[in-house]
């Protein structure tokens, strides 16, 4: 899946804050009317400090499977990461997402990646539910992660199983082009650790969700640690999906 240059330059500077075009009026209604099957395999190349890229320090795949919908709403989601250059994946992690992002990752060792911390709320199905009220829509999404976030950056996570407390506000930006179904959209959140020393994360992104698949497509999110410890504070993620299969 070819993600368009004008796409990437949309939601780089939605995640730097910078008011996106507004869409033609014909487009402005929202979710398109029809919808294929959500795809259960996806694979995303992703970037860490750099841009998502097929090559180069810092990039790499990963790939997630999405399993049936649980009693309880959720779904079995699994992640694993394969960075660049290394002789073998990484463990796959598996956790529970909730229609509205939350995380639950409860058998051991409760892992999750940043990659795939990044990834796994936005695949709630109903995560962008707003955007039901049409492609400007303002909503906001609260949710929690109990997890052991891998360490491996400065953004507070220490690989302890911890619960976050998440609270995002979202804004529909339009679509990103004329007679195209994806929505671009801003996205400010913050996460706010219970027990431990109460550490806090907040995060910005522009985000490329497809409604018609009802997957987020192209991911550029900032994390930053609060207070602010020292100039090494924020962490840079960016995911482009490459592949989506039922």
């Amino acid at each position: 899946m070819k993600i368009p240059t004008l796409l990437i330059a949309a939601l780089l500077a939605l995640s730097a804050q910078t008011p996106a075009p507004a869409p033609p009026a014909a487009n402005a209604a929202g979710a398109p009317a029809t919808t294929t099957a959500r795809p259960h395999h996806l694979v995303y190349e992703f970037g860490w400090n750099t841009k998502a890229a097929k090559s180069g320090n810092g990039t790499g795949t990963t790939t997630i499977d999405i399993g049936a919908v649980a009693p309880d709403g959720g779904v079995m989601i699994s992640g694993t990461d394969f960075w660049w250059n290394t002789a073998r994946a990484r463990a796959t992690n598996t956790c529970e997402v909730y229609p509205n992002g939350g995380v639950a990752c409860l058998e051991r060792p409760y892992a999750i990646s940043p990659i795939q911390l990044t990834i796994f709320p936005l695949l709630g199905k109903s995560f962008f539910g707003g955007l039901s009220n049409g492609a400007h829509a303002n909503w906001q999404q609260s949710s929690s992660v109990k997890a052991a976030v891998i360490p491996g950056g400065n953004v507070a996570f220490t690989g302890n199983l911890y619960t976050w407390d998440c609270v995002y506000k979202m804004e529909g930006k339009g679509h990103e082009a004329t007679g195209t179904p994806v929505i671009l959209v801003q996205l400010h959140g913050t996460m706010d650790q219970q027990g431990g020393r109460y550490g806090a994360a907040k995060l910005k992104a522009g985000v490329a969700f497809d409604p018609s698949i009802r997957i987020p497509v192209f991911i550029d999110e900032t994390r930053s640690r609060l207070p602010q410890m020292s100039v090494y504070n924020s962490e840079w993620y960016q995911l482009k999906l490459i592949k989506a299969s039922p």
